[in-house]
């Protein structure tokens, strides 16, 4: 079957370009130019892929990704933000957001995105070795609830964190560098995202380290990526 994208943008070039674009490419294409629009259409037709823009009128991306995200966890959702507003992409990403692209973007990057987070939507986040609640030292991780706990406080994890964290305590003691967890998570191959894996390690480290600026579970590796410590860590 064919897959159906949803693009939300208000400017009206833009959707005709996206438009064109996508259904060039085979895809079925529905358009909303404002926020309450695109969630009556998200309801109505259930796409495969949300193209959102940040700043659209009614509802902003902000909100439109965050009722998404409260009733569905798997439909990947990629971002549209503007030149330098790093704020605006940590915030996408903190609200359950797959990936971003920003503005002004190469139709070749776009369709790329947006070709790997349909795969990888398809195979699954590959890190189904972990299936039921796991800890960590202090932190204990409940899948079925995206949520998990440290030292008793509780905190919401997006699906991408979760699957970060279960391929990291999979993996636990071994060194992953960046390129290998975007192909297990994302399905990315190239290296024109390793800014979306590092900013949502920050996000996670802020959930589930003591120390987000020095961390001790999630460290860095100098030039090569990420190894996850934890000497406590086992499944429940």
């Amino acid at each position: 079957m064919t897959e159906r994208i949803l693009v939300v943008e208000d400017d009206p070039a833009i959707v005709l370009g996206l438009e064109d674009l996508l259904v060039g490419e085979g895809y079925r294409v529905d358009c909303a130019q404002d926020g309450r629009k695109a969630l009556q259409l998200y309801r109505s037709n259930k796409p495969d892929l949300i193209v959102l823009d940040i700043m659209i009128p009614q509802l902003s991306g902000y909100e439109v990704c965050r009722q998404i995200r409260r009733q569905d966890a798997i439909t990947p959702i990629l971002m549209l933000t503007a030149k330098g507003q790093e704020p605006d992409k940590v915030a996408g990403l903190e609200l359950g957001a797959d990936d971003y692209v920003v503005k002004p973007f190469g139709v070749s990057e776009l369709l790329a995105r947006i070709r790997a987070l349909l795969r990888r939507c398809r195979a699954g986040d590959g890190s189904d070795k972990v299936a039921g609640p796991f800890h960590f030292g202090v932190v204990q991780i409940d899948p079925q609830k995206l949520e998990g706990r440290r030292r008793g406080k509780p905190f919401a994890l997006t699906a991408r964190e979760l699957a970060l964290l279960k391929l990291f305590y999979s993996r636990r003691g071994q060194v992953l560098s960046r390129s290998e967890v975007l192909e297990e998570i994302w399905g990315i191959s190239y290296q024109g995202t390793t800014r979306t894996l590092d900013q949502h390690i920050a996000n996670l480290r802020k959930k589930v380290e003591d120390d987000p600026a020095h961390p001790q579970l999630i460290r860095t590796v100098h030039r090569v990526g990420y190894r996850f410590d934890s000497s406590e860590a086992k499944e429940d």
